[in-house]
C-alpha cells in the first residue's frame, strides 16, 4: 500500500515537473548553466583573419587548401543534488513538509537537466552520508533520486553540512553544478562551503517553515527538537519575541556565510510556491551573466 502511494506521488511529481520544465524552466536553465569546456564542431575553409593555429592539417592536405577547426561550448553538465534528509526536514506546519518541497525542487531541476541531456546525481546526508547516486543521464536515474528523497530511511537524525561538502569534494573533483538543499540548521560549515564554491558552481536552496520563523502566542506549549529529541515546555506568550529575534539573527548569520562563500541563494518556504523564487533566481543570474 505504501509502495503504491509513493509510486503515485512520484508519478504526479514527474508530470508536474515536466509541465513546468516545458513551459518555463528549460530555456532559463540552459541560459545560466554553461558547459565545462569546448568541443570540436566542424571544419570550414580558412578565411583571412582566422587564427592559423586552428588549421586542420589533415583536412587541408586532403583538400589542397587550408581548412580550420571550429569549436563550440561543451553543453553537457553534471548536476549534483546535496540533499539534507535529517529529522528537521520532516516538519511542515502547512500542506507540505520541508522534505516534500526539497523533492519537488530537485525533481524540477533534475528534469530540466534531463531535457538538456545533462547527467544528474545525488548525495543525501544527515550527520552521516546516507546515500550516493552516481550522476547519469536518463529518466530512471532522476526517478531514483526523487524516490530516495521522499522515501529516505536515514541512519542519522542530526545535520552535518560540512561532512556532506567534504564527501562531495572527495568524490566529484571535476566541476559540477551543485544544489545544496537544506534548512541549514547547522554550524561550522563556513570553510567547507567556501572551498566547495571555488571548485563547483554551488547554489544553496534554503527551505524554511513559517512556524520556525515566528512562534504563535498559544500559552504553555510542549516542543521537541526533531534532531536531538529533547522535549521542553515553554510559555509561547513570553518567548514569542525572543524566538522571532533568534530566527532573524540565524538568517542574517546564514546569509552572511552564503555571501562570503560567494554562492547562489534560493530561499523557499513550505507555505509558498517555489516556482516564483526559482524563476527570479534564474532571471537575476542570467542578467548578472549578461552584464558581466
Amino acid at each position: 500500500m505504501l509502495d503504491n502511494i509513493l509510486e503515485k506521488q512520484i508519478r504526479q511529481l514527474e508530470i508536474k515537473s515536466n509541465k513546468l520544465v516545458n513551459e518555463i524552466f528549460a530555456g532559463q536553465y540552459q541560459s545560466i548553466f554553461k558547459g565545462q569546456g569546448i568541443e570540436f564542431a566542424e571544419v570550414r575553409e580558412y578565411q583571412i583573419g582566422d587564427d592559423f593555429r586552428t588549421i586542420d592539417r589533415n583536412v587541408t592536405a586532403r583538400q589542397g587548401k587550408p581548412y580550420i577547426k571550429l569549436f563550440s561550448e561543451e553543453r553537457e553538465l553534471t548536476v549534483i543534488f546535496l540533499i539534507d534528509v535529517s529529522a528537521s526536514q520532516n516538519f511542515g506546519s502547512f500542506s507540505k513538509l520541508k522534505s516534500e518541497i526539497a523533492a519537488e525542487v530537485a525533481a524540477l531541476l533534475a528534469f530540466s537537466a534531463l531535457k538538456n541531456n545533462d547527467r544528474a546525481g545525488m548525495l543525501s546526508f544527515t550527520d552521516k552520508i546516507e546515500k550516493i547516486i552516481t550522476p547519469k543521464k536518463g529518466k530512471n536515474n532522476i526517478l531514483r533520486i526523487i524516490n530516495e528523497i521522499l522515501n529516505s530511511k536515514s541512519n542519522g537524525t542530526k545535520t552535518s553540512i560540512s561532512k556532506a561538502l567534504k564527501a562531495l569534494n572527495g568524490i566529484w573533483r571535476k566541476k559540477a553544478v551543485v544544489f545544496l538543499i537544506s534548512d541549514f540548521q547547522d554550524k561550522d560549515y563556513k570553510r567547507d562551503l567556501a572551498i566547495t564554491s571555488k571548485r563547483h558552481d554551488l547554489i544553496c536552496v534554503k527551505i524554511e517553515d513559517p512556524k520556525e520563523v515566528s512562534l504563535p502566542k498559544l500559552g504553555l506549549i510542549e516542543m521537541q527538537d526533531p534532531e536531538t529529541k529533547e522535549i521542553i515546555m515553554i510559555n509561547s506568550n513570553a518567548v514569542s519575541e525572543s524566538f522571532k529575534q533568534k530566527n532573524k539573527d540565524f538568517n542574517e548569520a546564514t546569509d552572511k556565510i552564503f555571501k562570503e562563500a560567494n554562492v547562489g541563494i534560493i530561499s523557499l518556504y513550505t507555505h509558498q510556491s517555489y516556482v516564483k523564487p526559482l524563476i527570479k533566481f534564474f532571471k537575476d543570474r542570467h542578467l548578472r551573466k549578461s552584464i558581466a
